[in-house]
Formats: C-alpha cells, sequence, structure tokens
C-alpha cells in the first residue's frame, strides 16, 4: 500500500534555505510557544519538546510507526523502491523485532572492530588525493566521497562506481515538493530500478563467494530460522546504502561548516586534545543536524502529551528542537563541545526503532576527522563564501552543496 506524502513546507514556512539550514530561532520560538501544536494545513499535531518527542518516537503502545500518511518520502513509490514486506522495519513490537534482529547481523561489534582499518585506509587516500592544494571543497573531496566509499566497500560492491551510488541515494532521499512532484517521483522510480539491476547480480554472486562484508553478512543471517532473500537484501540494502552515506556525509559537511563559522576556536582546541574529539561528534549531532524529525501514528485515543489525540492522527516529533530543549540541554543554542549530556541527543532515535547505523557513524566520524587534523594543523574560511548559493534540499532540511576550505598542512 502507497504511503500518502505529507509535505510540511506549509507548517514550517522557512523564509530561505539559510534559514532552514539553521532553524535555531524556529526551534525556540516552538519549544517556548507552539510545544505541542495542530496544523490544519497539514492535518498533523507537531511536538518539540524533548520529554514529549522521546515519548512519540518510543512508546508504540500509543505512538505506531505503521502508518499511512508520512512526511518521510525515502525511497520511491515502484516496487524496487519499497521495503519488502517480510523484512518491514516500519513496524510495531513483537513483529518489528525479527526483521530488526536479520538486519542487525550487518551492525555488529565485530563487524565494526573489522571495518576500523578499512575506514581508516579510505580516509588516508582521501587525503592523499588532496594534494597541495591551498583550498580544497570539503564537501565534494571529503564528506560526500567518505561514507559513499566506505558503504560501497563494507557492502563488498566496487568502490569505482560510488558516484553511481551517491546520484541514486541523493534521488532517493528527495523530498516531494509542493510543485514538480511527479517529476521528482520519477527520479526516484528510474534510481530505484537501476539500483536494484545493479546490485541483484552482485547479491547472486556473493552467496558463492562470502566474504567479510554486509551481504554476505546478510545473507548468513537467520532469525527463527527464516534467512533473506536475494530480493529482499537488494532492497534492504538500498535503505541501508541511503542512510549510511546520508548520515554520516551531512554530520562531516555540518561539523567543518560549524568549525568555520559558528565557533573557529574549535578546530585547534580539539586538535591540540584528542580526547575531545567524540564529545565533538556528538555536540554536532546535537547542535548542526537541521531540522530532522520522524512521524508516527495515534494507536488509540489519548491524552499522554496533554492534549487530545484520536486513533489515525499523525504526530511529528521534530528531533532537532528537542535536541534544543533547555529543560535538557543547558545554553542549548550555544556550540559547546564540552557539554557533559550532549550524548543525551536524540538525532539517530530512540526506543525500538533507534538508527541501526548510528556505531557506524560515529566511526567514520571520529576516524575522518581524527586523520584530517593530523594532516592538516590549521583551517580557514574563504572570504566570499555565501551560504544561500551552496544549499539544496534534501531529505531532513538543507545541505551543503559545497564547503571550501583554506587548509594549512602540517
Amino acid at each position: 500500500m502507497q504511503k500518502e506524502i505529507i509535505s510540511l513546507a506549509e507548517f514550517t514556512q522557512f523564509r530561505s534555505a539559510v534559514e532552514e539550514f539553521s532553524p535555531f530561532e524556529w526551534c525556540k520560538y516552538h519549544l517556548e510557544h507552539e510545544p505541542i501544536s495542530y496544523n490544519e494545513a497539514t492535518n498533523t499535531w507537531n511536538v518539540f519538546r524533548y520529554e514529549d518527542v522521546k515519548r512519540v518516537l518510543s512508546d508504540y503502545e500509543y505512538f505506531s510507526s505503521v502508518r499511512t500518511r508520512t512526511t518521510i518520502s525515502v525511497g520511491a513509490d515502484n516496487e524496487e523502491g519499497q521495503t519488502p514486506e517480510r523484512i518491514n522495519l516500519s513496524s510495531d513490537p513483537p513483529d518489528h523485532r525479527k526483521s530488526r534482529n536479520l538486519l542487525s547481523a550487518a551492525f555488529t561489534p565485530r563487524s565494526l572492530k573489522l571495518w576500523e582499518p578499512r575506514i581508516q585506509h579510505v580516509v588516508s587516500q582521501l587525503i592523499k588525493d588532496m594534494g597541495d592544494e591551498p583550498v580544497i571543497d570539503i564537501v565534494k573531496s571529503f564528506s560526500s566521497a567518505l561514507p559513499t566509499i566506505v558503504i560501497a566497500d563494507l557492502m563488498g560492491v566496487p568502490s569505482e562506481d560510488r558516484f553511481l551510488f551517491k546520484e541514486w541515494v541523493d534521488h532517493l532521499f528527495l523530498p516531494l515538493p509542493i510543485n514538480n512532484v511527479e517529476d521528482v517521483k520519477e527520479l526516484k522510480r528510474q534510481a530505484a530500478k537501476n539500483y536494484y539491476s545493479y546490485l541483484y547480480p552482485h547479491v547472486v554472486n556473493k552467496r558463492g563467494q562470502l566474504a567479510d562484508d554486509i551481504i554476505s553478512d546478510l545473507i548468513q543471517a537467520e532469525v527463527d530460522g527464516e534467512r533473506l532473500t536475494d530480493d529482499e537484501i537488494v532492497r534492504m540494502t538500498m535503505f541501508i546504502l541511503g542512510a549510511g552515506i546520508e548520515t554520516t556525509s551531512h554530520l562531516l559537511a555540518n561539523t567543518f561548516y560549524s568549525f568555520l563559522y559558528d565557533n573557529n576556536e574549535v578546530y585547534a582546541e580539539v586538535q591540540s586534545n584528542r580526547e575531545l574529539l567524540p564529545n565533538t561528534v556528538e555536540e554536532m549531532l546535537r547542535y548542526r543536524f537541521h531540522t530532522i524529525r520522524m512521524d508516527r501514528t495515534v494507536k488509540q485515543d489519548n491524552d499522554v502529551l496533554g492534549v487530545e489525540l484520536k486513533k489515525g492522527d499523525v504526530v511529528v516529533a521534530w528531533i532537532s528542537a528537542a535536541n534544543l530543549d533547555k529543560d535538557v540541554f543547558e545554553d542549548p543554542f550555544t556550540l559547546n563541545i564540552h557539554r557533559p549530556n550532549n550524548k543525551r541527543h536524540l538525532t539517530f532515535g530512540n526506543g525500538p526503532h533507534f538508527c541501526l547505523g548510528a556505531p557506524l557513524a560515529r566511526l567514520e566520524a571520529n576516524i575522518g576527522l581524527g586523520l584530517f587534523m593530523d594532516h592538516y594543523k590549521c583551517i580557514e574560511a574563504v572570504p566570499d563564501f555565501k551560504l544561500e548559493d551552496n544549499l539544496t534540499i534534501f531529505a531532513a532540511g538543507q545541505s551543503l552543496t559545497s564547503l571550501p576550505v583554506r587548509v594549512t598542512r602540517r
């Protein structure tokens, strides 16, 4: 069954791409004045405060991941672009358990340990490829390339095809606009078809040549006597690939933007004290992750959030606003890499649907930033950089398409 995609543009009403990229005033207004409200234009309830968002994300007795209306437009509306019914992560416990356990076989602690040297090799090669240029485009040369190459390598497919992967992912993660909807839908369908046609033979061949990679792990995964089919693996890896590229790419790009424009002293501080790096990554996940949200469908009439919710209502949980709630994070609108509790952010979700790829995103960010700092002792903003000319829309808001950085090598 196809889901109705809800466009939130009529609710958010950002005045510019720059405002959406840094929605701090927007979040502050809703946290202080409309922490939970109904929006008639989108027929949605919207919640912003930390505890309410956390409740909506985790309490599956009242808020269901099974929905017919959603704000998430990831994937395509053709067969190739849909999640397999048997392995549907948009389900509630206990049905959700089997699907998640089958997929979690690819994200075990053993896997992460094996992946670490592979990620280090990719980062080192990217830095080498940057050469001696005094100015580099951190988005094109680093933040987009790193997760794309890594996820292709970890899936066990040729990394030289990474540009195909990136193009497909960009299309699959496009939000549906108010205008030009059918053209965007067709881009998504074609991306799904191309991805499916490309990967299916790899999965078939991999069954006879198992290795230390995600596809091999998924082929061997078994829960309650059930295994994944080739078709299910192909369609599920489409979403693993997308999440693996998009999340880490935006985390890295936004971190460098923050180093340059939010507080230009942080880079030097972290470089001189690497023990600060993991907490810096967590603070960037809390502070610099756009207008991310998740939605749930009300399962039964209730008033657990203090308003009367009816069965079938859609509730949008604004995670990025919850990450700026002053009741949880002191001085929340200030970037603070020393914040003691910033790992409480909800960027990766909460409850049974907590992001499976969170450990990989953290690992890539820590390795990537650490090795970058080993090579570059100083970074500076480039004069005349115009943020508004270097943004594009993606599933969770605005994404950097380019970020020039002046670098000084060691």
